[in-house]
């Protein structure tokens, strides 16, 4: 984890996302939200950074607002926001009327546009056959992404795997994390951080 951490250092520093890289070697495990209810439990968790995978275009900047008041870095996952539309005007509006630090997207183009606002950014890919393995290297040549996100988290050999593809970039996991198993077996193989919804797993490393 130091290793794919210090390769990256002076790229990441360039764009003052220092802070990020210290909050996930302080606390590895990333809280992800969906609902109201993990919105309020994740102000008390250790974890330092919040994933918001739910609310729409009139309630995602009290959402963040919410995270940020409790001391937490919010990343948007901008392909679950209802009334966003799969277009680089979607991230200048995260940009602009949120305090949101980064965004989440399976989407070039989206990922591409974060970049030239300078905010967080974090390509997620679903490891569903070899195809998407296979692009994974082209994917991440173009679009340049601040860190790579791979579900689900479980697969061990395809984190050590995924690694040499994506040209030193941080590898974040997520998906079917049941317990502390999952975590340690996923940050032994290499990946930076985990994130997931189970508050039980929030805790793991407190």
């Amino acid at each position: 984890m130091d290793l794919i951490v210090k390769e990256s250092e002076d790229y990441m520093s360039s764009k003052h996302f220092t802070s990020f890289y210290e909050s996930m070697e302080r606390c590895p495990i990333i809280a992800a939200i969906n609902n109201d209810s993990l919105l309020e439990a994740c102000k008390t968790a250790p974890c330092e950074i919040v994933y918001i995978l739910y609310g729409n275009i009139c309630t995602i900047a009290d959402i963040v607002d919410e995270v940020v008041a409790a001391g937490k870095t919010a990343i948007v996952h901008l392909d679950l926001i209802n009334g966003l539309a799969s277009r680089e005007i979607s991230v200048d509006f995260i940009k602009k009327y949120t305090k949101a630090s980064g965004i989440i997207s399976t989407k070039p183009q989206l990922i591409k546009r974060g970049n030239e606002l300078e905010l967080i950014t974090i390509q997620r890919f679903f490891m569903l056959d070899r195809l998407t393995y296979n692009n994974i290297k082209k994917h991440v040549r173009e679009t340049s992404p601040d860190i790579v996100e791979m579900m689900p988290a479980g697969l061990t050999k395809m984190i050590t795997y995924a690694l040499e593809e994506i040209n030193g970039k941080p590898l974040i996991v997520s998906g079917l994390v049941l317990d502390k198993s999952d975590v340690m077996g996923a940050l032994s193989a290499g990946a930076i951080a985990i994130s997931t919804t189970n508050e039980e797993i929030w805790a793991t490393l407190d």
